[in-house]
């Protein structure tokens, strides 16, 4: 009795761009879960000042933490010298858009900051978990 021995297509597995796409992927779907929850929720708690709090603590903590993923995807294909520096540079351009944004934002009040508060460290971190389990649960190779 011979068994024939099916060998699977390795070639999914040699592209360590994998990772990294599975992070972004699973990054923004966690986001989109989380700004659905917090809508519901600070939208029954403080109306539309609930809901705009909600959007720009999305749009700034999730999109912080997206922009690094999305700038090391950008450069894979490159040395790890220009992947640094890209992912320092737009690090550093990030923190003072932040900062700029966050002063500028501090003279209005059509958003709840408590909400704006919450769902921005909510969104850093449930997209930072996300990234992380998208990329260490992700199978490639080692060696191609």
């Amino acid at each position: 009795m011979s068994e024939e021995l099916t060998v699977r297509d390795a070639a999914e597995f040699e592209d360590q761009r994998r990772p990294l796409v599975r992070a972004l992927r699973a990054g923004a779907w966690a986001l989109v879960a989380l700004t659905l929850l917090s809508l519901i929720g600070w939208g029954y708690a403080r109306d539309l000042p609930g809901i705009w709090g909600v959007l720009l603590g999305v749009g700034i903590g999730g999109g912080f933490v997206l922009a690094t993923a999305a700038s090391v995807l950008a450069t894979s294909n490159s040395s790890p010298t220009t992947t640094m520096a890209v992912v320092l540079g737009g690090w550093l351009v990030k923190m003072a858009v932040v900062v700029l944004l966050l002063l500028w934002l501090r003279g209005f009040d059509f958003y709840d900051q408590g909400a704006f508060g919450v769902t921005t460290i909510a969104a850093l971190v449930v997209a930072l978990a996300a990234e992380a389990w998208g990329t260490i649960t992700t199978r490639t190779a080692y060696m191609g």
